[in-house]
């Protein structure tokens, strides 16, 4: 879990870091003393405990940036005063803390900001954007991806025809989750719709007939049986 506390006044950077550590030892966890510090860090984080005044760029115009680079970032706003509220409200902060902060009502917020946040890896590694089409979609709505020399095509189970654009396989291979199966240079395969399969095919449960290469074959049939015994569905 990577944190980021942004303050400028070093006494509460200092104060929110140790009650983090103390509750959360083994996170990741870097402080910054003003917005632009965060910025040029160029990293992305899970959490983020931001003041709202500082010098520079104030923490909402730092939160908006952040909320660009992620969706799923969970921001947490850390101030002396109640008049940005609202401001938070549309950028989805977490949560709205007032200085001085109570150590009883931190622990519950971060506790809740880390179950958020896992939430969120979860919900973030379900999904697959394609930068190309600026389009993202779900893992579980695609049955199989085919290889067309420089560009790849992703079958889905709606309606319609396939979603093409430029990309290698063996990048789309590396961004999907363990229930896809490269069963072919030329296709990956959604185990979640198999049907059957034989020495050299896979059919899937809409019908569609993908190549299955003799010499993938053991390593697909192990790969798919530990799908199975994980909790896989098998969908006919």
């Amino acid at each position: 879990m990577n944190i980021a506390v942004v303050d400028d006044e070093p006494a509460v950077r200092e104060e929110i870091c140790a009650w983090i550590k103390r509750q959360q030892p083994n996170c990741h966890m870097e402080a910054f003393a003003s917005g632009e510090a965060i910025l040029a860090a160029e990293k992305l984080f899970d959490i983020v405990f931001l003041d709202i005044q500082m010098e520079g760029r104030n923490g909402i115009e730092i939160a908006r940036i952040l909320r660009r680079q992620s969706k799923e970032i969970v921001l947490i706003f850390i101030t002396a005063v109640k008049e940005y509220v609202f401001d938070a409200l549309d950028l989805y902060a977490f949560q709205y803390l007032l200085k001085p902060i109570d150590n009883a009502k931190f622990a519950q917020v971060l506790e809740r900001a880390i179950w958020e946040a896992q939430k969120g890896k979860e919900r973030q590694a379900e999904k697959l954007f394609i930068k190309a089409k600026n389009l993202t979609i779900y893992q579980s709505d695609i049955l199989y991806i085919e290889s067309r020399v420089k560009k790849v095509a992703i079958y889905t189970i709606k309606a319609g025809e396939a979603i093409a654009f430029y990309a290698s396989m063996d990048e789309l291979e590396q961004q999907l989750g363990t229930s896809f199966f490269r069963c072919h240079r030329g296709y990956l395969v959604n185990m979640a719709y198999i049907a059957e399969y034989n020495n050299n095919s896979i059919t899937l449960s809409n019908g569609s007939i993908v190549y299955l290469a003799k010499k993938k074959y053991s390593a697909f049939v192990k790969a798919y049986l530990w799908y199975l015994q994980s909790g896989g569905v098998f969908s006919v």
